[in-house]
């Protein structure tokens, strides 16, 4: 594709994209739970109430908290504990996250089926936050954020972009190409690039943003190159596993280059790494609401 239709594209998919980032309507209490969060004097009890009137955000936060993988050592049964043992950022970004899911969620058909999507989005962030957990990454909050939006740009793509998600389905069938290729092709930029542009939008950190953007490729990202790989290293994980993959991912390596990136000496070790998560991964497949 030479330069002038590539921006072209670009062009095209970046006018949809303005269009629509700021259509999801959050609910009066979504709008209340943002409120609060901001406010440094909201205590856990009254934010505990408001979040639990939104009854599916309540009930996600909860299986989020008793998530094997997540890793809170003692049983979450109510929200005011949740907060607590969580933290305000943490329960932000969280919701915020939620949200955005949410309100790119489409109906089930033969190329996305939203429940198994939601699944391999919910473990790839519970995974992503277990792992920077054991390589020592300072923030396995964010991890889990970015775990769980990582492919947030194939949903908008199913849901805005109908025809091009068909025919990037199509051209990986009938050339070979990956995805990433084959969506750059038809709309000028690929999943990483659309979800990191909606997260950007949506005020999520710059770094989370990033992470996005670069989750296949993260020997690419200069700001935070060790969060990127742990998100790789998570996606890679679930392929691997062959435990909440997702097809979208099919193919995808893991390079010794990544593997040093984490503190890894060689595949070899990663493989064992990865092996040691087969019962979770089974285990938080298996109980998950997602």
């Amino acid at each position: 594709m030479d330069a002038a239709t590539l921006k072209a594209k670009q062009e095209k998919t970046k006018l949809v994209l303005s269009n629509i980032y700021n259509l999801p309507a959050l609910s009066g209490a979504m709008l209340e739970i943002t409120r609060m969060l901001d406010n440094p004097n909201t205590n856990s009890q009254v934010l505990g109430k408001i979040i639990s009137k939104d009854q599916g955000i309540a009930t996600k936060i909860l299986s989020i908290a008793n998530s094997p993988l997540y890793g809170l050592r003692r049983k979450v049964s109510t929200i005011d504990f949740a907060i607590l043992v969580i933290g305000f950022t943490e329960i932000k970004n969280i919701i915020l996250a939620l949200s955005l899911m949410e309100s790119f969620r489409n109906k089930t058909d033969k190329n996305l089926d939203q429940k198994e999507f939601w699944l391999h989005s919910f473990l790839s962030g519970t995974a992503s936050k277990r792992i920077a957990e054991e390589l020592k990454y300072d923030n396995p909050g964010k991890a889990f954020i970015v775990g769980l939006l990582h492919d947030l740009g194939i949903p908008v793509i199913h849901k805005y972009f109908h025809t091009n998600f068909l025919e990037i389905i199509e051209s990986v069938k009938e050339t070979g190409q990956d995805h990433l290729e084959a969506e750059t092709e038809a709309l000028g930029y690929n999943h990483q690039e659309i979800g990191s542009f909606l997260s950007d939008k949506w005020n999520l950190p710059e770094a989370i943003c990033n992470a996005i953007k670069y989750h296949h490729t993260p020997l690419k990202d200069e700001m935070d190159p060790k969060l990127t790989g742990i998100i790789h290293l998570a996606d890679y994980m679930t392929q691997k596993l062959k435990t909440a993959s997702f097809y979208w991912d099919a193919g995808m390596s893991f390079s010794d280059e990544e593997a040093s990136l984490l503190g890894f000496e060689n595949m070899e070790q990663v493989d064992r790494f990865t092996e040691g998560f087969k019962i979770i991964f089974e285990e938080e497949a298996k109980t998950s609401i997602f």
